[in-house]
C-alpha cells in the first residue's frame, strides 16, 4: 500500500469515530531501515492527535481506542507505531 493512502485511511477511520482537533501521521519508516526486523511493506508510523476527548479518557485507554479503530491497518501495514496525545 502507498504511505499516502494508508495516512488517508488512518485519518478518515479516526476522524469517523474520535472527535478530533487535529491529527498529524508522519511516516518514520527511514529511521527504521536497516533494522534487522523491518519488513517491506510495513511502516513506521508516528501519529500525532489534539483531541479534547482522548485527553479525558486517559493515556492506556485512548491508545487502546485508536489500537481497536485501526487494527486492520496495523495488522497488514504497521509495524511500529507511535502516539502522542495533545
Amino acid at each position: 500500500m502507498d504511505i499516502n493512502h494508508l495516512i488517508s485511511i488512518i485519518k478518515k477511520k479516526l476522524s469517523d469515530q474520535i472527535k478530533i482537533e487535529n491529527i498529524n501521521i508522519e511516516d518514520k519508516s527511514f529511521l527504521h531501515k536497516n533494522h534487522k526486523n523491518n519488513e517491506k511493506g510495513k511502516f513506521h508510523l508516528k501519529i500525532s492527535i489534539d483531541s479534547k476527548e482522548l485527553s479525558k479518557v486517559g493515556k492506556l485507554e485512548s491508545n487502546r481506542l485508536i489500537y481497536k479503530i485501526i487494527n486492520e491497518e496495523i495488522k497488514l501495514y504497521i509495524h511500529s507505531l507511535q502516539i502522542l496525545i495533545h
